[in-house]
């Protein structure tokens, strides 16, 4: 069939128009946070200064929009071999929910809690294997993916901590870090340290030195 110019004309038009939508869709504002070295700076929720070992590096940070809910913005630090393999994470992230959700709180309930620059956390802990999946759009695939991306290799398997610090009595934003480490380390794969495993017995005194280590390595101060 032979197309004269006309209809070729009307043809760009439209695909034009059709494909506006999407170039006109703002893009998601950047993340706000600034990072010198292995140190990360929050001017609000809230205002403090994260500072990390200094053979962390920074690997770069993600900003987006978590299940429709929440703004979330994420900054990545790892320690790793010469090799870009992975030893150590280090997980910063701010999170509040939109202000379109006025019903949603968070509603963290581990009864344990620690104390980093006055501030306090609540403490919970996990290991996990590294190619376990993700939920589609969850923070932990987009951590994962991050990392992967700048061309690292994760471990088979990780125990990590998670600090969460709620900012007021209304538990609409959060502060939230998380400290993983390599268990290959112990000699010991996810299945050993999970609940049945065969090194399960050994894993509150390895729990603990790890919730230590995380309170070691990571320190907060004010940064009005």
């Amino acid at each position: 069939m032979k197309i004269g110019r006309r209809t070729l004309t009307l043809l760009s038009a439209n695909l034009m128009l059709a494909m506006m939508p999407a170039f006109a869709q703002p893009a998601y504002p950047p993340p706000e946070r600034t990072v010198q070295g292995s140190v990360l700076y929050s001017t609000h929720d809230p205002g403090v200064k994260v500072s990390l070992p200094a053979s962390a590096h920074y690997v770069g940070a993600s900003r987006w929009v978590l299940y429709g809910m929440a703004d979330c913005e994420l900054h990545a630090f790892v320690e790793a071999d010469a090799h870009k393999r992975v030893q150590r994470i280090y997980w910063v992230q701010f999170e509040g929910y939109l202000p379109s959700r006025p019903e949603l709180h968070h509603a963290y309930d581990s009864p344990r809690h620690a104390s980093l620059g006055g501030m306090d956390f609540y403490v919970d802990t996990w290991v996990e294997s590294s190619n376990a999946a993700e939920k589609a759009g969850s923070d932990g695939e987009h951590i994962k993916a991050l990392i992967r991306s700048h061309g690292y290799t994760l471990p088979a398997a990780m125990m990590s901590v998670r600090l969460v610090h709620l900012l007021d009595a209304s538990k609409r934003h959060e502060l939230m870090l998380i400290y993983s480490e390599d268990i290959g380390t112990l000699g010991f794969d996810a299945a050993d340290l999970n609940k049945g495993g065969k090194a399960y017995s050994q894993w509150p005194t390895i729990e603990s030195r790890l919730i230590e280590r995380a309170q070691e390595q990571i320190s907060l101060s004010a940064n009005p």
